[in-house]
């Protein structure tokens, strides 16, 4: 795990390796509370939202993270998002994330699609996968956002074997793309 000691303070003063996260079993159940960075060293289970966004004419919010992230810094993400805090809902974190990940307010509320497990060796998070329309102008929080654009499906998929993506959030768009082939089931 990096360092974050030497990073610059996040606008609210704290980094978010020092949030409080819930901690959750193999059944998504609470069981504990623990400091972000400290779940992250030790692999574990926490809680995560995903929302795909799409513009008026149904192209994807697609962004590279920032250098700085705690995790998969640098790559790119067709979902944004985050850790569900300590006694923080999805929906409440699927909205308040996107929000301000893309720097909007008025934002519809979130559309909860599926839920799955994340497991990738020691580290583990349950995952919840929203999407949203979003006709507002966005100004991403440049503290998450390094790049952004809107692609169309035809897009994002060409550049699936392009780009360096974030593991989770392709494994959530694969699942999001089985899911509806399934019917949305």
């Amino acid at each position: 795990m990096s360092d974050t000691s030497s990073l610059p303070p996040e606008p609210e003063g704290l980094l978010s390796a020092d949030e409080i996260i819930d901690i959750v079993d193999e059944h998504d159940r609470v069981v504990g509370q623990s400091p972000r960075g400290v779940a992250y060293e030790r692999g574990l289970r926490h809680r995560c939202a995903f929302i795909l966004v799409r513009d008026a004419r149904e192209r994807i919010f697609v962004h590279r993270r920032t250098a700085r992230k705690l995790v998969f810094p640098s790559l790119y993400d067709m979902f944004v998002g985050g850790v569900v805090g300590a006694g923080e809902s999805y929906d409440e974190t699927a909205l308040r994330e996107a929000e301000e990940e893309l720097g909007v307010r008025g934002l519809p509320r979130p559309e909860p699609l599926f839920r799955f497990l994340y497991e990738d060796g020691p580290r583990a998070w349950w995952s919840a996968v929203y999407q949203v329309r979003c006709e507002l102008p966005v100004s991403p929080q440049v503290e998450e956002v390094a790049w952004h654009t809107f692609l169309t499906e035809d897009e994002l998929t060409a550049r699936l074997p392009e780009w360096e993506w974030v593991p989770d959030g392709l494994e959530a768009y694969r699942r999001l793309l089985a899911w509806r082939a399934d019917g949305g089931r």
